[in-house]
């Protein structure tokens, strides 16, 4: 049986511990939401206050120029590449994750309608981030060329999901609500094989799990900077596309910020060369220049560093949670073989939402997902192994007395 001892001697053992300092977490709260979305690095309160007090308030307009506003896109995507396997100037921090895949999924559709015109099917999973899902389905409502989704239930359906028919595939990498984690380079190697491009949604792996798409040899992929990024509440997104496919074909947002030449001021579009392409709009400068204080701490450390700790974290929460709560009708959904899972642990419990808001009145802070998933994050640059340990034993308690029978607890606030 672990101990509480021990888990303070893991704490004091961990060479990540430190970084805990750099983020602004509240005294008495145990905060096992990173996943959806990140603690705040204590450097963006001053970051912010730079970018109102001088570069807005004295710097005004010029800031595009003095301050780097125009190139901050580029900038960040950059110091985010080495976290997704990309490389220099082929990232861009922009959007929503939302507008970044109808971009790209956008132009995947028109690179697939110059080389297979009669494929029409984009492929993905029943269980993919609702989003992604609606984003799909409004795209192929909008084209009206027959244009279909064909939804799988488990990752075990999509071999035979893809076929000659088939487009696009496009799956999240860590699925938002088990944890399950797909093999990117094998998974992309069968979509090619068949015939179709892979767009990855990495909201849930950027940060906590090690990617390399260029290695897996992925066409598209779109994430967010708000998990675990720790980029602030609704931070912007990020774009990237494989260097063979970036210049192919324009993606359908074709504001000024892509434009080749955007101060020429011309009537016409010309799209810029490279992942600049994918910008749309001006950017929010205020939220864009939080994201950077999130990847300066990453830039401290490595992902195999940040992934033995996530693992160690999940593997302890899974064992501890098993051992002490084990006769109150919990279900483990998430894999526990390490290669199949991400950094969030998910068990079901018949009254899932009600025990995490009694999680939540006791300071342990974890999410809910419908049907009965109770969802617990854990972001090892500033999760510890005590807060683990201590974390699973309010949960205990809050079984063993049914505190989340109260009907405080029955009501349902509007973001669970």
């Amino acid at each position: 049986m672990t101990t509480r001892n021990a888990c303070l001697a893991l704490d004091a053992e961990d060479s990540l511990a430190p970084l805990r300092q750099q983020f602004a977490l509240p005294q008495g709260v145990i905060y096992l939401d990173g996943n959806s979305l990140g603690a705040r690095p204590v450097a963006a309160l001053a970051r912010a206050q730079q970018v109102i007090e001088q570069e807005w308030g004295n710097g005004l307009i010029r800031s595009w120029n003095s301050a780097g506003w125009r190139a901050l896109s580029e900038r960040l995507g950059d110091q985010l590449a080495g976290l997704i396997g990309a490389g220099a100037g082929e990232v861009v921090v922009t959007d929503t994750t939302s507008i970044n895949l109808f971009k790209v999924l956008s132009a995947a559709l028109q690179v697939q309608n110059l080389r297979a015109p009669g494929r029409r099917v984009i492929v993905t999973e029943s269980s993919n981030f609702p989003t992604d899902l609606y984003i799909a389905e409004g795209l192929a409502e909008m084209l009206q060329q027959g244009y279909s989704l064909r939804l799988v239930d488990s990752p075990e359906e999509l071999p035979q999901a893809i076929d000659q028919d088939t487009a696009v595939v496009m799956l999240t990498h860590v699925n938002y609500k088990t944890g399950h984690m797909h093999d990117m380079q094998a998974t992309t190697a069968l979509i090619h094989e068949c015939g179709a491009l892979a767009i990855w949604d990495l909201a849930h792996s950027a940060g906590a799990v090690p990617v390399d798409l260029k290695q897996a040899g992925a066409d598209y992929a779109i994430g967010c900077t708000y998990k675990y990024l720790s980029g602030g509440p609704g931070s912007q997104a990020f774009a990237w596309v494989a260097p063979a496919l970036v210049d192919l074909v324009k993606q359908p947002l074709s504001g000024w910020f892509g434009h080749a030449r955007q101060f020429d001021m011309e009537s016409r579009y010309e799209p810029s060369s490279g992942i600049a392409r994918y910008l749309c709009g001006t950017q929010p400068i205020t939220s864009l220049a939080m994201v950077e204080c999130g990847l300066d701490i990453f830039a401290q450390t490595d992902m195999a560093s940040l992934r033995r700790k996530s693992l160690a974290l999940t593997d302890l929460f899974i064992e501890l949670v098993e051992q002490r709560c084990g006769a109150h009708g919990l279900t483990l959904i998430t894999p526990r073989e390490h290669a199949r899972r991400g950094s969030h642990v998910s068990f079901e419990h018949p009254q899932g939402y009600a025990v995490i808001q009694a999680l939540i009145a006791r300071g342990v802070i974890g999410d809910y997902r419908e049907p009965r998933i109770m969802r617990f994050g854990f972001t090892p640059l500033y999760t510890s192994f005590t807060e683990v340990w201590d974390a699973v034993q309010i949960l205990g308690e809050i079984l063993d007395q049914k505190t989340w029978d109260q009907a405080q607890f029955q009501v349902r606030n509007s973001v669970t």
